[in-house]
């Protein structure tokens, strides 16, 4: 069974983003089903939308930084409820099984994790359709809670742009007495000055633009 959502995609690579209709699966037992309120726009999107990076699937519908509403939920989820405020990122599966996926590097899995789009979609087939779409069912592993109180809009950009930065200065423990350079105060760059920042870390920023 599936369901119609509204979203915007390229149907080639010189195509604009335009409005068309995409299929939507009945949440599963560990689904998540979510009405998107916020979607980042990562220049990812861009490459692919473009078919800048080899292997863009058309018609494609971009978007990875996803917040949204849980309307729906499968019977054996824990995480979420309805009505409660959830987000997900680049990823919505992978095999769980081998050793990245084992100690929670799912990034790595080694059969090929499934991303948010331009990914094979291994439960309607094609390709995985994104977050510039009205809703999406995601597996509840590959899902996060946000805390009340959160701005919705800024919380999106987390999803990328965010965990991008915060993982390696997490992998790293950076913290005070220690210099961070941050090159480029972009998308990434801004999240790495203020979490830099927090962390108690000196910052440095290069860039070339007098702004």
């Amino acid at each position: 069974m599936t369901t119609t959502a509204q979203a915007y995609g390229s149907a080639s690579p010189s195509s604009k983003l335009a409005p068309l209709q995409i299929a939507r699966r009945e949440p599963g037992p560990t689904d998540v089903q979510m009405e998107i309120l916020f979607c980042g726009v990562c220049h990812s999107d861009v490459h692919t939308a473009r078919g800048e990076w080899p292997g863009t699937n058309y018609a494609c519908v971009p978007g990875h930084e996803i917040v949204g509403r849980v309307t729906a939920i499968g019977a054996k989820v824990t995480k979420l409820k309805v009505g409660d405020i959830g987000a997900t990122g680049c990823l919505v599966d992978s095999c769980r099984t081998c050793p990245s996926c084992q100690r929670g590097l799912e990034q790595f899995c080694l059969t090929g994790a499934t991303f948010t789009y331009n990914s094979p979609d291994q439960h309607l087939g094609g390709h995985t359709l994104g977050g510039y779409s009205s809703s999406i069912v995601v597996d509840e592993a590959f899902t996060l809670r946000v805390p009340q109180g959160m701005d919705l809009a800024a919380t999106a950009p987390l999803l990328c742009a965010g965990i991008t930065t915060y993982s390696p200065l997490r992998h790293w423990k950076v913290g005070p007495g220690q210099k961070v350079g941050i090159v480029g105060l972009g998308g990434l760059g801004h999240m790495g000055v203020k979490l830099d920042r927090a962390f108690g870390a000196h910052v440095v920023l290069f860039t070339t633009s007098p702004s």
